[in-house]
């Protein structure tokens, strides 16, 4: 009976793709369940069993899964992704298997919930009220004082967090978040926040081990696109220290400490203040660079603890490693994108990944559906990595059709 990995839902941008390959490199046959598995990354991948379910549907998830150990020795189920990793952590527990906590799982991924119990510990944060209809959001932003972070509890990808900088772009934002637009799974429920300034790291665990910190920036607010990121961060002996007790003062106020988890931080005056934890592996390309600078494969390695085996993250060597993501600069149709393949053969880069083609419809959400692709590169020096990208990203260009106003 073979051995399998089952993934539950996917990612649009690459990690769903890389664990199923990582599965097959440790002999797994990866099976993918999502609710529309043509709407990622890993639909249609070489030898990978792709099955249609509704992942919202735990019931429907315990009896396809009892179905595949029929025919399949099930040796680990996880997910990529915030709410599949949930939903992941819940089979693991019905099938005993290895995996997180369930609880600690969900409670980290309510925002709100997360702020309580890391307040609770004491862990440095910026001030937050939680708000639930426009008169709240206003009072809340008032007495907190402008400029705010106005954001779901619950989420991802940046979708719908927004700087709000005066009372006009607080209002907006409102009116977005509360008339519609906005997609709900629940009723509202909104966390106003300080605006942590400073540089932005973040923070890479796998059980209580602290890999590493990266340094990333953003395009122009309102929103935060990601617009490049490096690895390792430079940061002082001091600096690594401050954030890497603060990770761990995190991961045991929430109850984690199995598996990954990735926190994300601004350095303020009062030193690093936690915007976020999340209770899985950073996405895409941010495992790809880990493995470039230290040699060390946090999805193989995650994957290994799934599935009851030991992990090692001895560090194999001291690179710098970096990404640019490629971003839309405004809506319309895409008509081509180019220089995949030249920008590529740049020595020294390691990868150019583009997640979208030609004829696509670009409308810019400010969040991480503007991305286009990234370009990553490595190297022993980061003046030379980030020359390495300067000379591919040269390579790359792409023309966007504004859509007509007829």
């Amino acid at each position: 009976m073979a051995r399998a990995l089952i993934l539950i839902g996917g990612t649009i941008m690459g990690s769903g793709l890389l664990y199923l390959r990582a599965a097959q490199r440790l002999g797994l046959q990866p099976i993918a369940l999502s609710d529309d598995p043509t709407r990622y990354d890993h639909f249609a991948a070489k030898g990978v069993e792709s099955i249609r379910v509704d992942t919202d549907d735990l019931d429907a998830l315990i009896r396809e899964c009892s179905r595949l150990r029929t025919t399949y020795d099930i040796a680990g189920i996880t997910g990529a992704a915030d709410s599949f990793y949930a939903t992941a952590s819940k089979l693991c527990r019905h099938f005993n298997l290895p995996g997180p906590n369930p609880e600690a799982i969900e409670q980290c991924l309510d925002k709100h919930t997360q702020r309580q119990l890391l307040a609770a510990s004491g862990v440095p944060m910026p001030v937050y009220r939680l708000a639930a209809n426009a008169a709240e959001i206003r009072d809340s932003a008032a007495e907190i004082g402008l400029p705010v972070i106005v954001k779901p509890a619950v989420g991802s990808n940046s979708e719908g967090v927004r700087l709000c900088r005066n009372l006009d772009e607080l209002t907006e934002h409102t009116k977005y978040l509360l008339g519609g637009a906005h997609k709900w799974r629940s009723s509202p429920k909104i966390l106003v926040e300080e605006f942590a300034q400073g540089p932005y790291y973040a923070a890479d665990i796998m059980g209580n081990e602290v890999i590493g910190i990266g340094a990333g920036d953003f395009g122009p607010p309102p929103h935060f696109v990601y617009h490049e990121f490096t690895f390792p961060a430079l940061l002082s002996d001091d600096e690594h220290e401050r954030i890497a007790n603060v990770s761990l003062s995190c991961s045991r106020a929430l109850g984690l400490g199995w598996g990954p988890t990735g926190i994300e931080f601004r350095w303020t005056k009062r030193g690093p203040v936690v915007i976020e934890v999340n209770p899985r592996l950073h996405g895409s390309p941010t495992p790809q660079m880990v493995d470039l600078a230290y040699g060390i494969d946090l999805i193989t390695e995650h994957i290994k603890l799934v599935i009851g085996d030991k992990c090692d993250l001895r560090r194999r060597h001291s690179h710098f490693a970096a990404t640019r993501i490629l971003v839309a600069d405004r809506d319309g149709t895409l008509d081509w994108i180019d220089g995949h393949s030249q920008a590529a053969a740049v020595s020294g880069v390691a990868e150019v990944k583009f997640y979208v083609e030609p004829k696509a419809q670009i409308v810019r959400k400010g969040d991480f559906r503007d991305c286009m692709g990234h370009v990553v590169a490595a190297s022993s020096s980061l003046a030379e990595t980030e020359a390495i990208l300067q000379r591919a990203l040269e390579l790359i260009s792409w023309s966007i059709t504004p859509f007509s106003d007829h």
